[in-house]
């Protein structure tokens, strides 16, 4: 009876941990979904000082364990989703943001006003259709009808001019803040003269609206069916 007695012991010890330790999990769970809301409601709110709205906000914090990165004040890393976002009245496909060295006081996971969360590095990834950036040179360009789409991994402007229809294969990237088009190939049938001037017009570079978060264009590039643009900015703040 007595060798008995220490193993129910042991067994009561060790389904005690468990409904501990189950209980802690879920209490952390529970704090970080609250703080993802809260952080959310902020990135929107700093968002809208962009003119940058979206159908749906989504954040999750990365790192481990959610609590102790409370204790610290501190998230290793925080990624918000915009769906369907709009910035300066463009459409985008999808947001991206990733927020890394993440400093949130303890006021603003209850909720106090006039606290604010600073970032110390943001990469942003902001995804296009073809068919935006192709109104985005059209305007910038003075090239009315030029429209783009993906093929295998590569972007291709298409535009009649006068009796000829030109397609081509362009190289999107970064210059100076803008979408610059390089021109990689041009159709045997399309005169020197028009190649040259759609060359001259899609290398100038395509301005963009101001990017969400005042961030800097670093390289843009073509994934899929759809055109990225990253981007980056430093010392970012979330104001209540």
């Amino acid at each position: 009876m007595s060798s008995r007695k220490p193993r129910r012991w042991v067994r009561r010890l060790v389904v005690t941990l468990i409904v501990l330790g189950v209980l802690a999990v879920a209490a952390d769970r529970a704090a970080a979904w609250a703080a993802e809301n809260r952080l959310a409601s902020m990135a929107e709110q700093q968002a809208a000082r962009y003119d940058l709205t979206a159908e749906k906000t989504s954040v999750q914090i990365g790192g481990f364990g959610f609590l102790p990165q409370v204790a610290k004040e501190e998230f290793s890393s925080v990624t918000m989703t915009m769906t369907k976002p709009t910035f300066s009245e463009v459409p985008g496909e999808n947001l991206e943001v990733k927020m890394n060295g993440v400093h949130v006081p303890r006021g603003v996971i209850t909720g106090d006003a006039g606290t604010d969360v600073t970032v110390d590095t943001t990469d942003i990834r902001l995804t296009l259709s073809p068919a935006e950036v192709a109104k985005l040179a059209a305007r910038s360009a003075g090239l009315g009808g030029l429209k783009m789409e993906a093929v295998d991994g590569k972007l291709r402007a298409k535009l009649t001019l006068g009796e000829f229809a030109a397609d081509v294969a362009v190289t999107p990237s970064a210059k100076n803040g803008r979408v610059a088009l390089a021109v990689d190939e041009v159709s045997s049938n399309v005169p020197a003269a028009a190649a040259d001037l759609l060359k001259v017009r899609l290398a100038r570079g395509i301005p963009l609206p101001k990017l969400p978060y005042n961030a800097t264009l670093k390289d843009v590039e073509v994934e899929g069916s759809s055109v990225v643009l990253i981007a980056s900015a430093a010392n970012l703040k979330l104001s209540t």
